[in-house]
């Protein structure tokens, strides 16, 4: 689910990107242009856009038509109103009659189911029915939830109780208490669509993030831009162990170390497997590069919990994907595509 929305302010920078995430793009060296940067609170993250341009009004009128545009897609898919689409479909669960949605929101529910199909359900938005028992958004408390609990809750998941009518624009979930959570796939949708404003507005150089997932759009000048992969186990926010030069991709980072509690030598995180109730366990990071937002975003949660070896056979079969995995043993694990292109700082820091 997307956490609830948080306010800060903007800011203008002319250096590196003021921002901790979990990939990184560097900024250009200065040129003719100005570098110009603002960011907004949304969708329970930080979304910073920077851009060069000879026009910084326009500029910042497009990045104010990006966050609204944020601020529209977090009001239709947010769990947390009642008024949204999704939280209606919640409250309909075990209802026979369907809710009417968007074409918008049915587009997504779709690209959910699909992205289930193929992972074989470890990409499933169901894992809605574990609201409030993992407790790592604003409930955080360190605790952990009873296996019973979990039982119980884990028997209310299953994609394919997701009922979707894209012709009558009807979705509905088949058994009373049943949840989605979009949360592993909208931020990477409200990327898309901003990337999209963007490039309306005549930006073609730009770096839009939300959280893990990013958009690069051009070069920096003459050079493609250097983008960092952080290192899962360090303490230093900013240590990347890994970067790449790119131009023209998009990247969403899963990892285990942004919303998690250590209890009793274990590490339990928000990215839950929907066959086991639990955290998964079989990475520590995973990202991946795509065309677009959405894929990139989806996929990252679902080889994260599919593991490395099913996770890299998957992407090695899916088009304009690859992956960087870092692996429960800390082991670094690179899909063939990126293979020479991905450049080591330094092995990934061990611990819990």
């Amino acid at each position: 689910m997307m956490a609830p929305r948080i306010a800060l302010a903007w800011l203008v920078v002319t250096a590196q990107m003021a921002l901790s995430a979990p990939v990184r793009a560097e900024s250009a060296p200065t040129d003719a242009r100005r570098v110009v940067s603002k960011t907004h609170g949304s969708m329970g993250t930080v979304v910073n856009i920077t851009a060069f341009t000879d026009d910084a009004r326009r500029a910042e009128a497009a990045f104010d038509a990006v966050f609204r545009e944020f601020e529209r897609i977090d009001a239709l898919m947010t769990t947390w109103t009642p008024q949204s689409e999704v939280s209606r479909l919640n409250a309909a669960a075990g209802n026979r009659k369907p809710v009417k949605v968007s074409p918008e929101l049915i587009g997504i529910l779709e690209k959910a189911v699909e992205t289930s199909k193929a992972s074989e359900g470890a990409f499933d938005v169901t894992v809605g029915a574990f609201s409030g028992v993992w407790k790592f958004d604003e409930d955080k408390d360190g605790s952990i939830p009873s296996p019973a609990l979990v039982a119980k809750r884990k028997r209310l998941v299953g994609w394919r109780d997701l009922i979707i009518d894209a012709k009558r624009q009807t979705a509905r979930l088949r058994r009373k208490g049943q949840r989605i959570t979009l949360g592993g796939i909208a931020k990477g949708y409200a990327v898309d669509r901003g990337a999209a404003i963007l490039r309306q507005a005549g930006l073609r150089d730009f770096i839009l993030q939300a959280g893990g997932d990013m958009y690069v759009a051009g070069r920096k000048g003459e050079r493609r831009w250097r983008v960092g992969i952080r290192d899962p186990r360090s303490t230093a926010r900013e240590d990347f162990f890994a970067y790449a030069e790119v131009e023209d991709h998009t990247f969403s980072t899963s990892g285990d170390y942004e919303r998690y509690v250590v209890k009793d030598g274990k590490r339990y995180h928000h990215i839950l497997d929907p066959k086991s109730g639990y955290p998964a366990d079989a990475c520590r990071s995973v990202t991946v590069m795509a065309k677009d937002a959405l894929t990139a975003d989806r996929w990252s949660k679902a080889f994260f919990i599919l593991g490395p070896t099913k996770g890299l056979a998957l992407a090695g079969n899916l088009p304009d994907i690859e992956v960087v995995i870092v692996d429960k043993n800390n082991q670094v694990h690179v899909s063939k595509g990126l293979a020479g292109k991905l450049i080591m700082k330094h092995p990934p820091a061990d611990g819990i």
